[in-house]
C-alpha cells in the first residue's frame, strides 16, 4: 500500500465554544498522546498567515528520535484538566485556556516513545483546515437566561412538530433521551419554582404571604437550579438544538450565507495538490460538512474527480437535523455525497456514546436507500483509554462524545491523529484488521 506523503484535511468540529486556535491547541495535545503511544514524532506548525479557514501544517515522521512517555501524560492532562469545559456554556473560558498555545510558533509537539512501533523512513505532511462555527455557538449563547430558555423550548417544540423526536426514538432511543433531558430538567425546575411561589395558597395562608414565597421561588431557580444545571450544560444544549433547527430548516439567511462562504473557502483549499483529501467532521459539525460539501457538488458535480477523498463523520449528528421534515435540502446533499463515486464515506460510531446514532445507516434513513451506504466503523472508547481513565469519564456523556477527536492512552483500531496526519491512507480505518502504521 502506497504511503501518504501529502494530505489536505478539512475538519469540521462539533458544537463547542472553541475557535480555530483552540481547536488547534486540542489537536496538538492529542497528537502528542498519539505520537507517544504509537512511536513516531510529530511537529505542529504555526497558523498560516491570513488563512481562512484557519490552517496549519502537521508533519509526522517514523524516524524520529526516541522521546519519553511524559509527552503523552502532558497531552492527556490538557483535556483531562478541562473535563467538560469544551462543552461548557462559557465560550470565553474555552478560548482563553488555549489562546496562547493556539498561536504558538512551530515546534515539536511530541516525540516517539521508547519501544518504537512505527517503521522508520516515512514522513507525512498534512495541511489541516479548521472549519469551525464558533461564531454561531457564541451568537446562540448570547442573550439573558430567560431569552435562552424561551428560545430553547421554542426549538424543542419545532423539533417535535417536525417529527424529529419521533425519529430519534425510532432509530436511536438513547439519542431521544439526550434530546428530552435538558428540557425535562428545566421544566421540572420551573414547576418547583412555581410550587414554592404558590406554597402559601396551598397551605391556606393569606395571599399576602406570596410576597415572600414568590421571591423565594425565584431565588431557588437562580441560585440553586441554574448553577446545578450547568454541570449538565443545559443552556449550551438549548443552543445546540437551536442550531439543529437552523441547519435543518435552512430558513436563516445568516446560516445560509455563511455556508455558501465556507463552501467557497473549502473549494480554494481543495486546489492544493495532495495524495489524499480527508474531510472529517465531529458531531454537529457533520451537518455543516454535509451542507458545505453538498454545495460544492451542486456547483461542480465532478469537483472530486481524480482525487482520493475520504468523508469521515465521527459521532455524527447528521440525523439530528435530517430527521426534521423540513430538512429536504440537507437530505438531498447527503444523497449527493453518498452517490459521488470519488468519495469514500466512513461513519465512525461508538456504543458507549449515547449522543450518536449507533448502527443507524445514515444514508438510507436520510431517504437514499438505493445509494451506496456509508461504511460503518464501530469503535470502543474503552480500547483507547486506560481502565482508570475510562472509569473516570464513562458517566460524563459529553466527555465520552469528544473522545473521537482526543488522543489515546493505548494503541487502538481508531486514532484521529493517525487518520488525519498519519502515513497510512485514511481508508485503512475501514478495515479492523488493517495496520494503522507501516512496518
Amino acid at each position: 500500500m502506497k504511503l501518504i506523503e501529502k494530505r489536505v484535511v478539512l475538519h469540521f468540529p462539533g458544537f463547542e465554544p472553541l475557535d480555530g486556535a483552540a481547536h488547534r491547541a486540542r489537536y496538538e495535545r492529542s497528537a502528542k498522546q498519539s505520537a507517544a503511544v504509537w512511536g513516531y514524532s510529530v511537529e505542529i506548525g504555526a497558523f498560516a498567515a491570513g488563512s481562512d479557514p484557519l490552517s496549519f501544517e502537521v508533519t509526522t515522521d517514523g524516524g524520529g528520535a526516541p522521546g519519553t512517555a511524559g509527552d503523552a501524560a502532558s497531552g492527556t492532562a490538557g483535556d483531562a484538566a478541562s473535563g467538560t469545559a469544551g462543552d461548557a456554556a462559557s465560550g470565553t473560558a474555552g478560548n482563553a485556556a488555549s489562546g496562547t498555545a493556539g498561536n504558538a510558533a512551530s515546534g515539536t509537539a511530541g516525540n516517539a516513545a521508547s519501544g518504537e512501533t512505527g517503521s522508520p523512513g516515512w514522513q507525512a505532511k498534512s495541511r489541516i483546515h479548521m472549519v469551525d462555527h464558533d461564531m454561531f455557538v457564541r451568537s446562540l449563547r448570547s442573550g439573558n437566561t430567560v431569552s435562552q430558555i424561551i428560545a430553547g423550548f421554542r426549538s424543542c417544540a419545532q423539533i417535535m412538530l417536525e417529527g424529529g423526536m419521533r425519529g430519534y426514538f425510532r432509530h436511536a432511543w438513547r439519542f431521544g433521551l439526550f434530546f428530552l433531558f435538558p428540557f425535562l430538567l428545566t421544566a421540572l425546575a420551573m414547576a418547583l419554582t412555581a410550587q414554592i411561589a404558590v406554597m402559601p395558597y396551598s397551605l391556606g395562608l393569606s395571599p399576602w404571604h406570596m410576597l415572600w414565597s414568590g421571591p423565594l421561588g425565584l431565588c431557588f431557580f437562580i441560585f440553586a437550579f441554574l448553577p446545578f444545571s450547568e454541570r449538565f450544560h443545559t443552556l449550551h444544549l438549548f443552543a445546540d438544538w437551536k442550531m439543529a433547527v437552523a441547519l435543518g430548516r435552512m430558513d436563516r439567511a445568516d446560516f445560509n450565507d455563511w455556508l455558501e462562504d465556507r463552501a467557497t473557502a473549502v473549494r480554494e483549499a481543495l486546489t492544493e495538490e495532495a495524495d489524499e483529501y480527508v474531510i472529517s467532521s465531529h458531531s454537529m459539525g457533520s451537518n455543516v460538512a454535509a451542507h458545505v460539501i453538498g454545495i460544492l457538488l451542486e456547483r461542480e458535480p465532478e469537483i472530486f474527480k481524480g482525487k482520493r477523498v475520504v468523508f469521515a463523520t465521527l459521532g455524527s449528528a447528521i440525523l439530528q437535523c435530517a430527521l426534521l421534515s423540513s430538512a429536504r435540502m440537507l437530505r438531498a446533499r447527503v444523497g449527493l455525497i453518498a452517490c459521488c463515486p470519488d468519495i469514500s464515506w466512513l461513519d465512525v460510531q461508538c456504543l458507549t456514546d449515547s449522543i450518536n446514532f449507533y448502527k443507524v445507516p445514515v444514508v438510507a434513513v436520510s431517504g437514499h436507500a438505493d445509494a451506496p451506504p456509508a461504511k460503518m466503523i464501530l469503535i470502543r472508547v474503552k480500547q483507547m483509554l486506560t481502565r482508570e481513565r475510562y472509569r473516570r469519564i464513562r458517566k460524563d456523556q459529553l466527555r465520552v462524545h469528544r473522545q473521537y477527536v482526543l488522543g489515546p492512552d493505548l494503541q487502538a483500531p481508531f486514532d484521529f491523529t493517525l487518520m488525519t496526519s498519519g502515513p497510512m491512507p485514511a481508508s485503512v480505518f475501514a478495515d479492523s484488521d488493517a495496520k494503522r502504521m507501516p512496518g
